[in-house]
């Protein structure tokens, strides 16, 4: 599936959880996530949406890294079946294949 659709699918999700998913851009610092999820109770996530099968780049990969040692959750999103089971660890359901896959 390509990345927009995907992306796409992630932002009417998160809105159905009561959420939202912000287009998240960090100009003169490259290799960002491209969005925040927000969702209820203050849980917070990184979410880089890429195409089936894709691979982050090795900036990403780097961001990712800080990110989570800052304590943020980072996921690489490339199908749109991750997505219920991405929500609910964000919403404090235990860490998963989702949050492995990067790591």
């Amino acid at each position: 599936m390509r990345e927009k659709l995907t992306e796409q699918k992630l932002v009417r999700a998160v809105k159905a959880s009561g959420g939202i998913a912000l287009k998240f851009v960090s100009p003169g610092y490259d290799g960002m996530p491209d969005r925040l999820v927000l969702l209820p109770g203050g849980r917070i996530a990184f979410v880089e949406v890429k195409s089936h099968g894709m691979e982050p780049r090795p900036l990403q990969v780097r961001r990712h890294g800080m990110l989570r040692w800052l304590g943020f959750l980072v996921y690489v999103l490339d199908d749109e079946r991750q997505i219920p089971s991405m929500l609910t660890e964000i919403m404090g359901g235990g860490v998963g294949i989702c949050q492995q896959k990067t790591e």
